[in-house]
């Protein structure tokens, strides 16, 4: 981003949240749409996961809870709405697909959480701020696919439901650097903080010790 940009930001759009005392993970729509080459999703996001999997490594060693979502719909899209007809590349992501199963070593636990979606973001006509409420989380550690659809949703809608979101830029990928970039300094602007990997496995480790 541009110093002119930045500067344009000071003092309106530049105050942090910190992390809080009871954070959970959550992994958006890594599936197997986002790295095949033959399908119209692919994004090229190899090393996002990769990021991804470190974080959740040192989440599940510091037992905090561990969230994933994917997105299923009814053959048709019938129950995806707007959404579903905005995006018709979404029909791979029809129950069943292929292309829905989760990116290679991504498998959840059996005591982790999976979540279904239709929508972008992880909260809408879910139960994820209820489980997040009744675990006591304060805050929501987020990683994804793509930075500006599903995991900028999720984003708004953490700050929105009273959440502290933390957005791991190495774990978030898009199709695009610049939606990526330009997405990454939103949320940390209005919304989220958002932080490297390397932070927030150290916030992890700090918990675990």
């Amino acid at each position: 981003m541009s110093d002119d940009l930045k500067e344009n930001y000071r003092g309106a759009f530049d105050g942090r949240l910190g992390f809080g005392a009871s954070p959970a993970l959550i992994l958006i729509d890594f599936v197997e749409a986002y790295f095949d080459r033959e399908c119209a999703l692919y994004a090229g996001v190899d090393d996002a996961l990769a990021s991804a999997l470190r974080v959740r490594a040192a989440a599940r060693q510091s037992g905090i809870p561990v969230f994933y979502t994917n997105v299923v719909y009814h053959p048709g899209g019938a129950d995806g709405g707007v959404f579903f007809r905005k995006v018709p590349a979404l029909e791979v992501l029809v129950a069943g697909n292929p292309m829905g199963a989760w990116a290679e070593g991504l498998e959840p636990a059996a005591e982790e959480f999976v979540i279904s979606k239709q929508y972008p973001s992880a909260f809408f006509g879910t139960s994820l701020a209820a489980s997040l409420t009744a675990n006591g989380i304060d805050t929501l550690i987020i990683t994804g696919l793509t930075t500006s659809g599903c995991v900028r949703a999720t984003c708004v809608d953490t700050v929105s439901s009273g959440f502290i979101p933390i957005v791991v830029a190495d774990a978030c990928g898009d199709r695009h650097e610049g939606p990526h970039e330009a997405n990454l300094f939103d949320m940390n602007a209005k919304y989220a903080d958002v932080v490297s990997e390397a932070d927030v496995i150290q916030y992890l480790e700090a918990m675990h010790a």
